[in-house]
């Protein structure tokens, strides 16, 4: 059971576990779940970490089938400009492999901005703490386990 399922469950919240079978050849792990899974890009959301210019970690949260705008995460943040983080530093701080990160459970509670396009749909998909696991949960769940806030932040 991995901390993402662990915080759910003792919050008591409404969730559903996906499982497909992850391979190496994928190059995009969100995109290998939505396709694995059979759902529309948009409600499959990937976790990115980023390093502010004040060297803080902070996670974004957007669908799969679209990029971060670093712009736009900056503001959310307050920050001057944020860049993608060192992938040593996000498994320390979150305690998950790449392409396995949860935005609940991390190790360290990050700040997180979560795109408001997920605000559209009953259920959004997320990662459950590891490569070939997905949670599907309510917007407003996701928002308040991960104490984060919705923001438009994708790159159009």
């Amino acid at each position: 059971m991995t901390p993402c399922v662990k915080l759910l469950k003792k919050h008591n919240k409404l969730y559903t576990m996906h499982q497909y079978k992850h391979e190496s050849s994928w190059s995009s792990y969100g995109e290998e779940a939505a396709v694995k899974l059979g759902i529309e890009q948009g409600r499959v959301f990937k976790t990115l970490v980023v390093q502010t210019d004040k060297q803080t970690l902070a996670v974004g949260v957007v669908p799969v089938s679209s990029k971060l705008s670093l712009k736009a995460m900056a503001k959310a943040l307050d920050a001057k400009k944020v860049s993608m983080a060192d992938p040593k530093d996000v498994q320390i701080a979150t305690g998950y492999v790449l392409g396995g990160v949860s935005p609940l459970g991390q190790k360290k509670r990050l700040r997180t901005v979560i795109d408001e396009s997920a605000k559209n749909y009953e259920t959004v998909f997320v990662s459950a703490g590891k490569r070939g696991l997905e949670v599907e949960l309510a917007p407003n769940d996701l928002q308040e386990l991960s104490s984060g806030v919705f923001e438009s932040i994708q790159d159009n």
